[in-house]
């Protein structure tokens, strides 16, 4: 399932796989035609698959595989460009600005040491990891995986695991919006410009996207090594729990549902993940421990001529729209008060229904709680936007008494929720929500 902008596969046509109804069908053929969808469960036989088509479950519309045009062209090109964009993204100045007569300018890796100038250590660690490093690996693993470069197998494998497991947490677009929104807060007090890595890095962001678009995880994992064989021959039209098996959570490998180790790439897995609903709510209620402090102490310290004056989230959101900044107040908002809100909300609400708890409904019922399952993944690392605007803040606005800019303890605590809340949805198995289904009809 695509949990991020940099994995969609809008762009693709559809290619329908039939849904099987009453009898199941026996399926003779090799095992690289068949698929169990990670996210409902479902046996289904891929179609033979053209360049530029994708096939997806016909039960959840999750993409299956996707065969893009030169499948290994595109992301290697996109995976090398982004890494020398990088590159001259980090060597010259980021953005400056200018406070009557007063100029400053900063280059990216100058961010995080300013946080850690200001004990903020943890807050500099994200960024490094989220804007740099995790981005960089991924690029680096992309390329020698698509060009089947002659490495170690464990070595592939562990890139292969690693690039579906950090892929989510490469947060490079929303640091540049973030970014856009600092533009916007401190036009009001001085002249912003951008430096020659601005651009560079808008194309790093852009590619680095693309690369992760046009590898299909299918795809990859079948030219590492192909699937083990079956232990018996499976039926289209059934879930794999029915048949005793289960897919691989990393390489999408089918496996019988008592073996936990993947021959392929050695992850540990059940047929359900264990005590998933006790992990989720236990990080939900952690996040909602650290939420309510994370709003009501100050994320961030303004000193304007030697007067200090701490902001917290909500009111922050009110200078804004009091000064008339309404579109990046409105954006502030949404990303650091109503997501985390709704994604708490939303995250319970799945675990009520998938424990039992709730009523049964309909097929049409469980299709809406998965389509919710998958906005809380998509949307609940975009509130890491406010976070991003502090650091810029803090590390461009640095001119002594006359004005600077700290973060404070809010920004930590309402990083972690942002963090727990981004665990909790990825702890959540989002097959016991179709496993209800299967009590509907019983």
């Amino acid at each position: 399932m695509c949990t991020d902008a940099g994995c969609s596969h809008a762009s693709l046509p559809r290619v329908n796989i039939k849904q099987t109804h009453g009898d199941a069908v026996t399926v003779e053929e090799s095992n690289d035609k068949l698929v169990l969808c990670p996210q409902c469960d479902w046996m289904v036989k891929l179609p033979d698959i053209k360049q530029g088509d994708k096939a997806v479950c016909p039960r959840c519309h999750t993409t299956l595989s996707a065969l893009w045009v030169e499948p290994v062209l595109q992301p290697v090109s996109c995976a090398i460009s982004a890494l020398i964009m990088l590159v001259f993204a980090n060597l010259f100045p980021f953005i400056n600005m200018q406070v009557s007569g007063i100029y400053n300018q900063i280059k990216l890796m100058e961010i995080p040491e300013a946080m850690m100038s200001d004990d903020y250590a943890s807050l500099a660690t994200l960024f490094i990891i989220f804007i740099q490093l995790i981005p960089a690996f991924c690029m680096v693993a992309i390329i020698l995986l698509c060009l089947k470069v002659r490495l170690p197998y464990r070595l592939k494998v562990i890139m292969g695991r690693i690039i579906y497991l950090a892929k989510v947490w490469c947060m490079v677009e929303i640091f540049l919006v973030g970014v856009l929104v600092s533009f916007v807060k401190l036009m009001a007090y001085g002249d912003i410009g951008i430096g020659p890595s601005f651009v560079p890095y808008c194309l790093f962001c852009l590619l680095q996207v693309r690369a992760f678009q046009c590898l299909d995880r299918y795809w990859l994992w079948q030219t590492i090594q192909p699937a083990p064989e079956l232990p018996h021959t499976p039926q289209v039209g059934l879930s794999g729990m029915e048949q005793g098996l289960r897919s691989c959570s990393c390489c999408m490998a089918i496996l019988p549902i008592d073996e936990h180790q993947c021959p392929r790439c050695h992850t540990v897995g059940y047929a359900r993940r264990r005590n998933s609903l006790q992990w989720t709510l236990a990080l939900l209620v952690t996040s909602i421990m650290l939420y309510i402090p994370a709003n009501i102490l100050p994320i961030m310290v303004t000193e304007v001529l030697g007067n200090p004056m701490a902001s917290n989230i909500i009111s922050g959101v009110i200078i804004l729209w009091e000064d008339g900044s309404y579109p990046v107040s409105l954006v502030i908002f949404i990303a650091s008060i109503m997501v985390p809100t709704l994604k708490i909300m939303a995250i319970g609400w799945l675990c009520y229904d998938a424990s039992g708890a709730g009523k049964l409904g309909n097929k049409l019922d469980r299709e809406k709680m998965h389509y919710l399952y998958e906005v809380v993944e998509f949307v609940g690392r975009w509130s890491m936007i406010d976070v991003f605007v502090i650091g810029v803040l803090s590390a461009l606005v640095r001119m002594g008494r006359l004005m600077s800019i700290y973060p404070d303890v809010g920004a930590v605590l309402f990083a972690m929720v942002v963090i727990l809340t981004m665990i909790a949805a990825m702890m959540f198995d989002p097959r016991l929500l179709w496993d209800r289904k299967k009590m509907i009809n019983q």
